[in-house]
């Protein structure tokens, strides 16, 4: 696919134009908008790479520290204190794993799975509310518009985007 070079006024992609570009452009900034407000609803009870590991191990189900250290992209240390302080907030339970004894499996406390379902609510109430100020016509096109663009652009797999602070469950 090739790029948009906004700045020299070139086309982007095949058939898409600027106007295409800039539409996408203001869409996704509504889009971010909407996830960062709900990140920063519960910042007074968990940072970002916390939300992070609750989401992931809401969409992954029982993880390990070597799991979540890999999904974070970090070292096995930091992650340890960030599963350390999510245990003490009471966001987080461990428990031996009952193959291996030498790991601990981590599973969302119920006060953990509310946290990441009010996440999760707000973003939909936030988005229906955009949805409903548009035409019902509209609406009904958006949908095959809006997954037509994500196959385009590689989706993120759904056992991917607890990466990006979003979870696949309903």
């Amino acid at each position: 696919m090739q790029t948009a070079q906004v700045r020299t006024g070139e086309t982007a992609g095949v058939d898409g134009g600027l106007d295409d570009v800039d539409a996408v452009m203001a869409a996704t900034r509504v889009l971010v908008a909407v996830s960062a407000q709900s990140v920063a609803a519960v910042d007074d009870v968990v940072t970002l790479p916390q939300l992070r590991v609750l989401v992931m191990v809401a969409s992954r189900g029982g993880l390990n520290l070597g799991a979540v250290a890999a999904g974070l992209g970090v070292h096995p240390s930091n992650a340890t204190r960030a599963v350390e302080r999510l245990v003490v907030a009471g966001l987080l339970h461990r428990r031996d794993d009952p193959a291996d004894r030498r790991n601990l499996v981590l599973e969302l406390s119920p006060d953990g799975r509310a946290l990441v379902d009010r996440v999760t609510n707000d973003r939909r109430a936030a988005i229906a509310e955009i949805l409903r100020e548009m035409p019902a016509a509209r609406r009904r096109s958006l949908v095959p518009v809006l997954r037509s663009f994500a196959a385009a652009a590689g989706e993120v797999p759904d056992g991917a985007v607890w990466s990006l602070g979003w979870t696949t469950a309903d």
